[in-house]
């Protein structure tokens, strides 16, 4: 199939795209188009207009400034893996994105078109909900910062109006010594995630968690953060115990059924990879800590 007729629109400013967001209904944004694009053939979407972000080049940009990385919407993925600060400062990103698609669609595809097409078994926005980020959406109307925990409305539904587009990311590094890990199951590689778990870890002199985050993937409807079993374990040494424990919040999930894949098995799979990677995460903070 091809796509329905369209008009469209190819601003050179963030100002030009919001005038046209906010005049014209039914419009939709083109980012890097790795994801719209099958959609639009296959007419899963059928705006009426399509506004092209790839000559606003304002929004392409990593800046750390103050402890906060401050990441422009059209930042390719590509950009985001060779970037070597946050490499160093968020090692995790560089890990995750070996698992986003290949060389080529990551060449192309942007972190904010990944966030607001906001799949459920994307990789950054399980990235973005590790690190608490903050998401900056503007229109002619003004400026709003979500935070991430408030942007995932139902599946692939961010928190944005007909007529707001997504601009910029703010995510904060943890600077304490900590372990990171990333770990994904697909069919194939490249394919869409069936599960996959993302974890940051910081342990203090006595090897006692300090610090947690651990976000899920390919399970339910949106990327899911442990905050409440995080919690509960801050403060003790890790053990099966305090894994368990994790893993129950796992089960408790409304996990998402498809032609290939049942939820059940979502579940299974997510809490294999959750003991994977919080050992991983775990040997990496001793190791920080030495």
């Amino acid at each position: 199939m091809k796509p329905a007729a369209f008009k469209y629109h190819d601003p050179s400013s963030v100002e030009e795209a919001l005038q046209i967001l906010a005049e014209k209904e039914n419009s939709k944004i083109l980012a890097g188009g790795q994801s719209l694009g099958p959609m639009l053939n296959f007419r899963y979407v059928m705006p009426d207009h399509l506004i092209d972000l790839n000559t606003v080049s304002t929004l392409d940009f990593i800046h750390f400034d103050d402890s906060i990385f401050s990441i422009g919407a059209m930042t390719r993925q590509r950009t985001l893996e060779r970037n070597l600060e946050l490499k160093k400062l968020c090692p995790i990103f560089s890990e995750a994105l070996q698992w986003v698609g290949h060389y080529a669609t990551r060449n192309r595809g942007t972190i904010g078109g990944s966030l607001s097409h906001l799949d459920p078994s994307s990789e950054l926005p399980a990235l973005c909900a590790a690190y608490d980020a903050k998401l900056v959406v503007r229109s002619v109307r003004g400026d709003r910062i979500i935070d991430f925990r408030d942007w995932g409305i139902s599946f692939m539904t961010p928190n944005l109006e007909q007529d707001e587009l997504l601009t910029e990311i703010k995510i904060s590094p943890w600077h304490e010594s900590h372990g990171y890990a990333f770990v994904e199951f697909s069919r194939r590689h490249g394919d869409f995630a069936i599960a996959g778990v993302g974890c940051l870890i910081a342990l203090d002199s006595n090897q006692n968690i300090k610090r947690l985050a651990i976000s899920i993937i390919g399970v339910a409807s949106t990327p899911v953060r442990l905050f409440e079993a995080e919690k509960a374990v801050i403060g003790n040494r890790l053990h099966e115990d305090l894994i368990a424990h994790l893993d129950h919040e796992i089960s408790l999930l409304e996990a998402s059924n498809d032609a290939q894949t049942t939820g059940i098995y979502r579940k299974k799979i997510a809490s294999t990879l959750l003991r994977r990677a919080i050992n991983q995460a775990t040997q990496r903070a001793h190791q920080s800590l030495k």
